[in-house]
């Protein structure tokens, strides 16, 4: 993402010091963000799209591609499912549930089974847009626009665009020492606890 917002900036002709008394957003930010020491949050992508100009989308580098003319054969460096993934946080505290949007590129064509991790805590899922590949154990899921997920981090995971029909973009919130989410849903027809 770091690499990205300096471009955007450098293409405008813009400093970081314009850029920060234009939105407000302090310069260290602003540098911590472009060097990758920091993740920027969603208000302040939302800032510095506007600022530069451009879509959250081409910010994050999630909007479609155009074709490309036939210029002979594409090639693409090999990469780990998800590492091209944009990751925004929505939560700004410390400890307990954590809150990202991830937003994952289209893709041309189908993807190898998702790598897969474990690790401690608990997370739930909730697709927002498109098809997302979840390789959960030993069970591949998958998931559309308002489908949800809840699981165990200690059972190994991964995702990955589903194939082709363009990006998907999913919530995930996350408790790092195994915290859930406790659904609550009152009781319809009854009047307001007293």
């Amino acid at each position: 993402m770091g690499p990205r917002l300096r471009t955007a900036r450098e293409q405008r002709g813009a400093t970081l010091t314009g850029v920060s008394r234009a939105t407000g957003i302090s310069l260290s930010t602003l540098s911590r963000i472009e060097t990758g020491r920091r993740k920027p949050t969603l208000e302040v992508l939302l800032q510095l799209a506007k600022a530069y100009g451009i879509s959250l989308d081409d910010l994050a580098g999630t909007a479609p591609v155009a074709p490309v003319a036939a210029a002979g054969p594409r090639t693409r460096m090999p990469q780990r499912p998800g590492d091209d993934k944009a990751v925004l946080p929505l939560t700004r505290y410390v400890g307990g549930l954590h809150v990202h949007k991830h937003v994952l590129p289209a893709v041309d064509a189908p993807p190898a089974r998702p790598r897969q991790v474990s690790h401690d805590g608990y997370e739930w899922l909730c697709v927002l847009y498109g098809r997302l590949w979840l390789a959960l154990g030993e069970q591949d899921l998958v998931l559309s626009a308002g489908d949800v997920a809840e699981f165990g981090t200690r059972t190994a995971h991964g995702v990955a665009n589903a194939g082709p029909g363009g990006p998907v973009e999913y919530l995930v919130m996350f408790g790092p020492q195994g915290e859930r989410l406790r659904p609550r849903t009152p009781a319809l027809g009854r009047g307001a606890p007293t």
